[in-house]
């Protein structure tokens, strides 16, 4: 009963990046800009979609729902660590340790399924162009949108379940600057094996599957790209995979980043670090991605910057 107490009505410490109130302040400038800035040029794609109707296509509604959860994924983590750093507070209630914790999993599992599903309409695209707008119609777009929502909710919520089934101490230091499952898990006082098993099946699962489906996308586009005779057409083909491209190799590798450092290193410090990499630099470059390489995302800005500029027509 007193284990269960403790659990109710303790508190965690967020250590974040580093403890030296020197770096305080450097930090805090770093992370509110990054995180302005994500949040301008992700809020800028979805405008942009949403504006232009050239833009309403399979490919720009999978693009505008990453931008959104680009937003609220980077909106999971930042907002608090400023709050802390603000305050010099380190403290997180155990409702809202959980509450970041089953968030930050959803929209990093939602990432993970829409960069799936662009490979998916980049495949169609390419290898079944005369099929394209059979297959990718509206109504399976969003239906993939809402089951990955359904199951990523789900899937969610049963680690949550598990989560508190554990005990913790009173003021448990975390190591990271936000509320990670893992971290979670390792600090915990009582058996946490049943929480590992279903946390390396279920990242098994909603991992190497979606990667397993983008591989393959690639590698039939590849085949097909080989078989064109038209250099120009080629080049078009390519040209519409590059951003989508470089977006999954900026998630994927900060992603398994990450996953080497927490297995290289017993360092907390050194896994924080490489977690900024995918929590809140990713969610930062990807607008940019797409905006630079996209032409057909640069015409929409300039023309939503021309609107809201009152430019002569």
């Amino acid at each position: 009963m007193e284990a269960e107490n403790q659990t109710k009505f303790s508190k965690f410490l967020l250590l974040g990046l580093s403890e030296d109130p020197e770096l305080q302040p450097l930090f805090f400038g770093l992370f509110l800009s990054m995180y302005v800035v994500a949040v301008l040029g992700n809020l800028s794609i979805i405008l942009a979609v949403t504006s232009d109707s050239h833009l309403h296509t399979p490919m720009y509604f999978f693009l505008f729902s990453l931008s959104f959860v680009d937003i609220c994924f980077i909106t999971t983590t930042v907002p608090k660590m400023l709050v802390n750093i603000q305050t010099q507070n380190k403290d997180i209630s155990y409702i809202g340790c959980l509450t970041q914790v089953y968030f930050f999993m959803i929209f990093a599992a939602l990432d993970n399924f829409l960069l799936t599903m662009m490979a998916y309409d980049r495949f169609v695209a390419i290898c079944h162009p005369l099929y394209y707008t059979v297959i990718m119609n509206p109504r399976l777009c969003v239906l993939l949108v809402l089951v990955s929502w359904v199951i990523i909710f789900w899937v969610s919520l049963l680690h949550i379940v598990l989560i508190t089934r554990l005990n913790f101490c009173i003021d448990t230091e975390i190591p990271h600057f936000f509320c990670e499952l893992t971290q979670i898990i390792k600090v915990a006082c009582s058996d946490t094996h049943i929480n590992y098993i279903f946390l390396y099946v279920l990242t098994a699962l909603m991992g190497v599957l979606p990667l397993s489906g983008i591989l393959f996308s690639y590698s039939q586009i590849v085949s097909s790209l080989m078989r064109m005779s038209s250099a120009g057409r080629k080049y078009k083909a390519f040209s519409t995979c590059g951003s989508h491209l470089s977006v999954v190799s900026l998630f994927y590798g900060t992603g398994l980043r990450v996953c080497l450092s927490s297995a290289v290193t017993h360092s907390s410090q050194t896994s924080s670090i490489a977690s900024v990499l995918y929590t809140v630099v990713t969610p930062m470059l990807n607008p940019f991605i797409y905006s630079l390489r996209n032409k057909d995302v640069k015409g929409a800005l300039g023309r939503l910057l021309c609107r809201a500029g009152s430019c002569p027509r």
